[in-house]
């Protein structure tokens, strides 16, 4: 299953679709819903293994993997989204995707529990995402692509895999065990 995904680096962080008469999207199911992250983002897809865990990281980082010498960090967006871990299959795939942050890029990886297609979204076919009721944070939300009948979440992989908002995670819980017991 190793497939590699060629694509150019993104130039903006967000709002693949501004202007563009259709974008492309890498879809996958997660805990039984499809969501979507723009292709521009995706470097490649490869067979989940080779983990390494890494102490003291929040429940949402299942480790660390190698990539050509690389140290990845890899990502469960199912622990992300506030649900259960993902339960590993024969289908669950790590997406390796290319983030922003502080101005630099950095290659981090996402579990999914299974790759779908990639699919070609007309601009005219995302609606802004939902003020409320969305089962995940409104602001990891790009927008909602109507794909069959059916909605797609869109994903804003730079909020999702927000590096700093990690590093905040990581600072208050480390500041909640140093607190002494009352």
């Amino acid at each position: 299953m190793n497939a590699l995904v060629q694509s150019a680096s993104p130039s903006t962080s967000t709002s693949v679709v501004v202007g563009v008469e259709q974008a492309q999207y890498l879809t996958f199911m997660l805990a039984g819903e499809m969501f979507a992250i723009g292709i521009l983002h995706v470097k490649e897809i490869i067979c989940y293994g080779g983990l390494t865990e890494v102490p003291m990281m929040p429940e949402c980082i299942r480790g660390v993997i190698n990539l050509r010498g690389a140290v990845v960090p890899v990502m469960d967006l199912s622990a992300r989204f506030g649900k259960t871990p993902s339960a590993i299959t024969k289908r669950t795939c790590i997406v390796i995707v290319e983030v922003e942050a502080n101005g630099e890029r950095q290659d981090m990886g996402v579990v999914v529990d299974a790759v779908i297609a990639v699919l070609e979204i007309p601009a005219s076919d995302i609606e802004p995402p939902p003020a409320f009721g969305a089962r995940i944070r409104t602001d990891f939300i790009e927008g909602m692509g109507k794909v069959n009948g059916k909605f797609v979440i869109l994903l804003d992989v730079n909020q999702v895999l927000s590096v700093d908002e990690i590093g905040a995670i990581v600072q208050a819980r480390d500041a909640a065990v140093a607190l002494p017991a009352a």
